[in-house]
């Protein structure tokens, strides 16, 4: 059942860390899970303690620290940490990550609380180092494009080349534009039914947007192992050596399948990263072996389904999904 009082989200909340002291491997997106549910049932203070128990852990296993540090930043501005929460953002500004759910947190924490010239610069400095010339727009970019859209209607500024881009991504029936008029407020303390009617109509689409941002299905995953990982999975299981070959043949299998599946038109694809010891468990959980080839798929499945996948294709000047710490244009991206 959905949560809807305080007590359910607190509730879904024990679940989620309860899973995730299951599945060490998969303990961030699960306590990042719990920490939002803590906060909506108004136990920001224990959130805000999920935020600190993730980022004291170890450097290496931690995936997404500044996204972290967003979220922990928007929580503490929330309930009476200002100053804690300016700092931790101007700190992610600083660091400048090439990811833009860090981006997007900061700068709506910052709209939110009416800092629209914050607002807007974490979305414009976001976009020039996360949008190159004339690419695909990622899913997670188009997002930063739509934040920059509103705020800057809020603070009346004419359209400019991302505006335009941002009102083409756009694909509800009511247009960027209306959606994020500042005079529609006005309408929804007007008398007139024809005016009441057309901002019920703004409001459906304006929500139908984001439900399809949030029921969207989990990737179509491809699984990629680390180097050190394949080494031990082909070592300990050689029967999956014709499914891999070497880790050159695997990478430029793993990017081609996912051009392949692109040019298909299927969408939202991503990439789930496997590791021995999480596919030993999950071979044990499906009583199979895990030499199975045919175990593989449903492996990477599992992942992203458990919100392990990032979306591909990444942006060229983002770092390479392959972990060679080249940008992906350079890199995999780069053909």
């Amino acid at each position: 059942m959905r949560p809807d009082t305080p007590a359910d989200h607190t509730t879904e909340a024990e679940r989620l860390l309860r899973t995730a002291a299951q599945y060490p491997e998969d303990q961030e997106p699960l306590v990042l899970q719990a920490a939002a549910h803590l906060e909506l049932a108004g136990d920001r203070s224990r959130a805000s303690t999920l935020y600190d128990d993730l980022l004291a852990a170890p450097e290496s296993t931690v995936e997404n620290p500044h996204l972290i540090k967003a979220l922990k930043a928007s929580n503490l501005w929330e309930y009476g940490h200002e100053a804690e929460a300016r700092a931790i953002i101007e700190g992610i500004h600083a660091a400048g990550p090439l990811d833009a759910a860090p981006w997007q947190v900061a700068a709506e924490t910052l709209e939110a609380h009416d800092e629209l010239e914050s607002a807007h610069d974490f979305f414009s400095t976001a976009l020039t180092l996360l949008l190159a010339p004339g690419e695909e727009v990622p899913y997670a970019t188009q997002s930063l494009l739509t934040g920059r859209h509103r705020v800057r209607r809020l603070m009346g500024l004419d359209h400019d080349a991302w505006d335009e881009l941002a009102g083409a991504l756009h694909t509800a029936p009511v247009p960027l534009d209306e959606l994020h008029d500042p005079k529609r407020v006005w309408s929804l303390g007007s008398s007139d039914p024809v005016e009441l009617k057309a901002e019920i109509t703004r409001l459906r689409a304006e929500l139908g947007t984001y439900r399809t941002a949030l029921s969207r299905p989990f990737p179509v995953a491809v699984l990629h192992w680390p180097d050190q990982e394949l080494r031990e999975l082909l070592s300990t299981y050689p029967e999956l050596t014709e499914e891999y070959v070497d880790r050159a043949t695997h990478l430029s299998r793993l990017e081609a399948s996912l051009r392949d599946l692109h040019a298909t038109g299927t969408p939202n694809l991503g990439i789930v990263t496997g590791t021995v010891p999480s596919y030993e468990a999950f071979a044990a959980s499906e009583a199979a072996s895990p030499a199975d080839p045919g175990l593989l798929p449903q492996y990477a499945t599992t992942l992203a389904a458990r919100g392990r996948a990032t979306p591909w294709p990444p942006s060229r000047t983002a770092a390479c999904w392959c972990g060679s710490g080249e940008a992906y244009g350079g890199c995999h991206g780069g053909g």
